[in-house]
């Protein structure tokens, strides 16, 4: 007969580990962090060990915790994944896609239609993430900037992030040299705030300062360039479909890298899945084919 430990405390445990902290495995697992806590202290209780060292701001696995996490987590990931495999046999086939709302917003959602076009049975869901978001047990893939190594986790490199300023037509039709934004309003992104000094230097304008407004997301800044309020610096691709529509225009030919790219990040797993693999050549595919930064004419 199969002896199966306390189920509830095996999840509670296994995202508290993982997001260290049972707050954050509260908001994942919709219960409070006082149920968290006691259903962690139920399972120490069952096992006679414990599983955690509970310090001041954060948790601590002791070493059998941290066992038992590092096995748990893909035993719980095959599990989620099983059972999205089954519920897809009995009806519409379903690929969850942790994503930033920038990129989403500015690259994905303008061509899930394409997506849907060609796979009509499988539906693409979007929840927010990032890189400062954990990998979700529940995510089928995800797509991050980084330098394209998170353990646990296969990269697949989709675009260089390459930087260049960007701005309004009419702004852009003024501007010949990267030394006329000198006086010029550069608008910052607050995440980002070495952009704008690793193009300038590039530029042979290590001395200039960026002053401008500051947005939280680059989406916020670009569209504040739209509309005429100074240059944002853009960031492949969030970029390339205002520059192909001419909604803004990159008036220097200079691009430099941001050091880091953005990756499409999956649990090796997933490769197995007829739906994911085609979504997989789907968006390397759109990748690929996107349009390059082009410098306004002179």
């Amino acid at each position: 007969m199969r002896r199966l430990p306390f189920l509830n405390g095996i999840r509670a445990f296994e995202a508290a580990g993982r997001s260290g902290s049972f707050a954050a495995a509260a908001e994942e697992l919709h219960v409070s962090p006082a149920a968290i806590s006691r259903m962690v202290k139920l399972l120490e209780e069952r096992l006679g060990l414990a599983l955690f060292e509970r310090r001041a701001n954060r948790l601590v696995p002791t070493t059998a915790g941290a066992r038992y996490l590092a096995g748990l987590s893909p035993l719980l990931d095959g599990l989620a994944a099983l059972t999205e495999e089954v519920v897809a046999l009995g009806g519409r086939q379903v690929l969850t896609l942790g994503v930033g709302p920038t990129f989403a917003i500015r690259w994905l959602i303008p061509r899930l239609a394409d997506w849907q076009r060609r796979q009509p049975g499988v539906e693409v869901r979007i929840t927010t993430g990032g890189a400062a978001v954990p990998f979700a047990p529940d995510w089928t893939c995800g797509i991050r900037l980084g330098e394209g190594a998170w353990p646990g986790l296969v990269a697949v490199p989709l675009f260089a992030a390459d930087l260049t300023p960007v701005c309004a037509p009419a702004l852009a039709g003024r501007l010949r040299a990267p030394a006329e934004l000198t006086g010029l309003s550069l608008l910052r992104v607050g995440h980002a705030a070495e952009d704008w000094p690793r193009w300038l230097a590039a530029a042979g304008l290590a001395g200039l300062q960026a002053h401008g407004p500051l947005f939280d997301h680059y989406g916020q800044a670009l569209q504040a360039a739209a509309d005429g309020l100074g240059v944002a610096m853009g960031i492949r691709p969030y970029i390339d479909d205002d520059l192909a529509a001419g909604r803004l225009v990159a008036p220097f030919g200079l691009t430099v890298s941001k050091g880091m790219g953005w990756y499409l990040v999956h649990r090796p797993q997933r490769l197995a899945e007829p739906a994911f693999a085609a979504f997989l050549g789907w968006i390397t595919a759109a990748a690929a084919g996107a349009a390059a930064p082009r410098p306004v004419p002179d």
